[in-house]
């Protein structure tokens, strides 16, 4: 009897380490695939409920009918469980999300053969020779400075991220320039921390307005709030103003989404905050290429009880969006001509930056070109408002 017993403890030991190291394998591959997710947790109660089962059988615990009936139940809730996290995932992935973070923009380079960018129906008074300015800037703005390029930059290739006329997103482009890596950069205002960041490398940057746009706030298309003020949504993103309710919506909860710091739409809601402090964002947690976890700010995902910002050209001629809406700002509506005339009261100027102490001679003249007639009016027809309305 002590002999079986001792079998049987031998036996329980190897299954119950044979099921922890397939339940561990499992759960390893799980967060390199994509992170902490829902099957994550599943494979470890499965695993668990198995190595219970499993000694219980040798041990002869309870009856083979009883552990049949076990198997065949965990085995049909995993099932439905699964099923229910497949449907959850579908409706997950039907709402739509609004970011530049994986933007395609390949559809706006130069030369492309299918090119969206604006072209220039006359030769250009400059045509840049001998050393190109390389350019970098925000999402948003690349069909403009790519629109820049075609017109004067030699006809070649110039891939996104990695050439003399690419888009690396906002921050990392005020990096590239600080670090020497580029020329000019094409963006909205910098932050105070950017700017800070320049001044303690003792950088001096030029910043030249060359148009302006509106910064614009977005909510589902079926929420019956049309329009809101500065002071409103100071409240929703300092976290007074909670509920869609208290600014004539209905009675749910709002869920104001940000973007990361230093972006170009984080630092102009930070201006528009005014030094009010703003609440935490939604966040989600990403696997790394390692297989690591880290939390970062969430994107933003159109439910119904949705708020978003970014700026009016990425959202009406990039995203193309028909399942937001934009929001009137003071009773404002955010277009090509509120912008001009001042009426939309959160509009500036966006910049191409520049190091002074840059020494490629053609920075200044493609700078001067930027902001001639026919510079200018490449900012108009990409869609955006020039600086210089002759």
């Amino acid at each position: 009897m002590k002999t079986n017993l001792f079998f049987n403890g031998i036996l329980a030991l190897i299954v119950v380490l044979a099921l922890g190291f397939l339940g561990y394998i499992g759960a390893v591959i799980s967060l390199f695939m994509g992170g902490i997710t829902f099957y994550t947790p599943l494979i470890v109660v499965v695993t668990v409920s198995l190595m219970i089962v499993a000694v219980a059988a040798i041990f002869r615990l309870v009856k083979r009918k009883t552990l049949k009936l076990t198997l065949i139940s965990l085995f049909t809730l995993c099932l439905i469980a699964i099923a229910i996290n497949e449907v959850y995932e579908g409706y997950q992935k039907s709402i739509v999300t609004v970011s530049d973070q994986d933007y395609n923009l390949y559809g706006y380079q130069p030369f492309h053969d299918e090119s969206n960018v604006v072209i220039l129906h006359e030769p250009a008074n400059v045509m840049i020779e001998g050393e190109l300015p390389i350019l970098d800037g925000a999402t948003a703005l690349y069909p403009v400075y790519s629109a820049f390029a075609r017109a004067t930059y030699p006809e070649k290739e110039y891939d996104v991220h990695q050439s003399e006329v690419m888009s690396n997103q906002t921050g990392e482009a005020f990096q590239n320039l600080l670090n020497g890596k580029v020329d000019m950069i094409f963006i909205a205002a910098p932050s105070n921390h950017q700017m800070e960041q320049a001044k303690k490398r003792g950088i001096e940057l030029e910043m030249t307005p060359i148009g302006r746009e509106a910064f614009v706030f977005f909510v589902n298309k079926k929420n019956p709030v049309t329009g809101l003020s500065v002071e409103q949504i100071q409240g929703i993103y300092s976290g007074d103003i909670i509920n869609w309710s208290e600014v004539g919506g209905e009675h749910e909860a709002i869920r104001a989404f940000q973007r990361p710091a230093d972006s170009g739409s984080q630092t102009a809601l930070e201006k528009m905050m005014d030094g009010i402090p703003i609440a935490d964002p939604p966040t989600e947690n990403v696997v790394s290429g390692m297989g690591g976890v880290f939390e970062e700010v969430s994107s933003y995902k159109n439910y119904k009880n949705a708020i978003g910002y970014t700026f009016r050209f990425f959202s009406n001629e990039m995203v193309k969006n028909g399942e937001i809406r934009h929001l009137e700002i003071e009773g404002v509506y955010p277009d090509k001509e509120t912008i001009r005339s001042g009426a939309y009261p959160i509009a500036s100027e966006f910049y191409a930056i520049t190091n002074v102490e840059n020494d490629n001679s053609n920075v200044d003249v493609l700078l001067e070109w930027i902001l001639s007639e026919q510079g200018q009016r490449l900012i108009e027809e990409t869609g955006y408002v020039p600086v210089k309305n002759e």
